[in-house]
């Protein structure tokens, strides 16, 4: 008897640059019933960091067209795509451009088109807001579905009306919970390949180097830190555009000998680890998996006021405004450390809904009876 072949749904990335958005989406490939459920990657073909062994390995396919940027090209590569694979399901993680490949999965005639919403806005991002502004209107348009990965992010893109009706579908941003567990012998072990000492503070973040993460302010509030324990160290784990501005803001503040550029890593999981708080300045967040992770590996956590509540699970976190001074975030940062003690929280990260082996299965469910519904 000939096996089944498994649902193959089309994953809109757009530019594969190694953010959170990735990292959610892959996290729950690698977790689902891939027998059943399969991946196909489609991104811009001036992507970086496309994993694409891993995804090969795991019966995936990455399929690259030209940028959104380059409409008709565009359009037409992956309509093409779209046909030539047959694709049930069409699912877009690229907030308000999704118009964009949604339309092309109505022409190819693809009966659900998901519209996810990862993320909100910050009037400090005020020219790439302006495209964001004028498509957010047209977001629901040529969806079929709509999804988020928080309440906030739901009700930015889709509207309060839709959210309030249950159309959005929200799907956490579930983590693998015992990856990232506290564990005291590869904090220990991780400390001493970084060449930190046992009782060394370390500060730590997780983020593209992008004007949404607000590096600027965190180097700020890392320095009055400084100020307090001139034996801290601030780690910082990611790259993109504004990096080069980074390492020059922390030469000019004569910090380079206790700020760690770390780039791109695949052991986020164990450095969370090294950490001893996890700061989140963020303009704004769809959700901030981060935090997620973070609060799992038992890390006291301070982030901006922007990101959404459903981030908060433990009661090691705050959450300032950033109106706030450096020196007032400096503070509340020492004091959390101070009366926090590091364990594991990853029953309570489960109970918030954030196992992402539940997560997966449910995520399963959604698209086999999506499938279903349109086949009937």
């Amino acid at each position: 008897m000939k096996k089944k072949e498994p649902i193959r749904v089309a994953q809109i990335i757009g530019k594969w640059v190694g953010g959170g958005v990735e990292a959610v989406v892959m996290n729950y490939y690698r977790h689902i019933n891939r027998e059943k459920i399969q991946f196909d990657f489609i991104c811009d073909s001036d992507s970086t960091n496309i994993p694409y062994e891993e995804i090969e390995s795991l019966g995936g396919r990455v399929i690259l067209i030209p940028p959104y940027q380059k409409t008709f090209k565009y359009h037409k590569e992956l309509k093409k795509t779209l046909i030539e694979n047959e694709y049930k399901i069409v699912h877009s993680h690229i907030n308000t451009l999704s118009i964009f490949p949604l339309y092309a999965a109505k022409k190819a005639g693809v009966p659900v088109r998901i519209a996810h919403s990862h993320s909100t806005t910050n009037s400090k991002e005020w020219k790439r807001n302006i495209l964001k502004q004028i498509l957010r209107p047209f977001s629901k348009i040529f969806a079929t579905n709509y999804m988020c990965c928080s309440e906030l992010a739901g009700r930015w893109l889709f509207g309060n009306k839709v959210y309030n009706k249950g159309k959005v579908y929200l799907l956490n941003n579930a983590i693998d919970l015992e990856k990232f567990s506290y564990d005291e012998k590869i904090r220990n072990k991780k400390r001493k390949e970084l060449g930190i000492k046992k009782n060394q503070l370390v500060i730590g973040h997780i983020g593209r180097f992008m004007t949404q993460k607000n590096h600027t302010f965190l180097i700020d509030i890392f320095n009055e830190i400084h100020k307090e324990n001139n034996d801290a160290v601030l780690i910082l784990v990611g790259q993109g555009p504004l990096l080069e501005n980074m390492r020059k803001k922390v030469n000019q503040l004569k910090l380079t000998d206790y700020v760690q550029f770390l780039g791109q890593r695949n052991d986020v999981n164990e450095l969370y680890q090294v950490f001893d708080a996890f700061l989140l300045p963020s303009l704004y967040e769809g959700l901030g998996v981060v935090l997620i992770e973070a609060q799992c590996s038992g890390l006291p956590c301070v982030c901006s006021n922007k990101v959404p509540k459903e981030a908060r699970i433990i009661n090691n976190y705050e959450a300032l405004d950033l109106k706030s001074d450096k020196e007032v975030w400096a503070m509340h940062t020492l004091r959390i450390i101070k009366n926090s003690k590091r364990k594991d929280y990853k029953n309570l990260i489960k109970k918030a809904n954030y196992d992402i082996d539940k997560e997966s299965k449910n995520l399963e469910k959604y698209y086999f009876l999506e499938v279903k519904k349109n086949a009937e």
